[in-house]
């Protein structure tokens, strides 16, 4: 039976350089992938997928609106679809997650879906959210702090460096994201060390 998984990480590692390689392995031995982005990623009109490394592969775009399993299925009636790629999977809604499961359950092709788990104020993203709940396997990608933990937290800079702790939880500007560990993350955002007596 096909499976929805989820693979999750904080900024910069490795998402859709891994993404495009599992993509290249299907297509590689003649099958056929769908790939898909966020509509925030858009380059002009084409959906892009771009890793750091410099690989690169257009992709169909999806936004809130869209009925993912409709789109799915109506590619299936052209020719069979054996994996279905998607990228920047915490812009999903909650609804949409749902049609991505069914495509697994219904129409029996497996997606893969990558993206970040937290925001900047370390708060879920909708979709991330959905998929924690409902994907069928959960893969940590790894990715490590400046103190060489691993970082699971994201920090939002502003122009000088410093940490933005307030904002819309959608900002693309990829460049003022750092990854790093809890413990740095908390010392970012000036929440340690705390104002008043620590709780023991």
């Amino acid at each position: 039976m096909a499976k929805l998984y989820f693979s999750y990480s904080a900024m910069n590692a490795g998402k859709s350089t891994l993404l495009l390689q599992a993509s290249y392995n299907y297509v590689e031995r003649g099958m056929r992938t769908l790939l898909f982005t966020s509509s925030l990623y858009a380059e002009g009109d084409v959906g892009l997928i771009e890793s750091r490394i410099g690989i690169s592969a257009e992709a169909e775009m999806f936004n809130d609106q869209d009925d993912l399993f409709q789109r799915i299925n109506d590619h299936l009636q052209e020719s069979k679809v054996d994996c279905v790629f998607i990228d920047e999977a915490q812009f999903l809604t909650a609804p949409q997650v749902w049609q991505l499961a069914r495509v697994c359950d219904r129409l029996d092709v497996p997606v893969m879906a990558f993206g970040l788990r937290t925001d900047f104020q370390g708060k879920l993203f909708p979709g991330s959210s959905e998929l924690l709940a409902i994907a069928d396997e959960l893969r940590e990608i790894r990715t490590i702090c400046h103190c060489g933990r691993k970082a699971t937290m994201v920090v939002r800079q502003n122009v000088e460096g410093g940490a933005i702790t307030e904002g819309n939880q959608v900002a693309i500007e990829k460049s003022v994201y750092v990854s790093l560990c809890r413990r740095h993350w908390e010392e970012e955002l000036g929440r340690w060390p705390p104002k008043g007596p620590v709780s023991q």
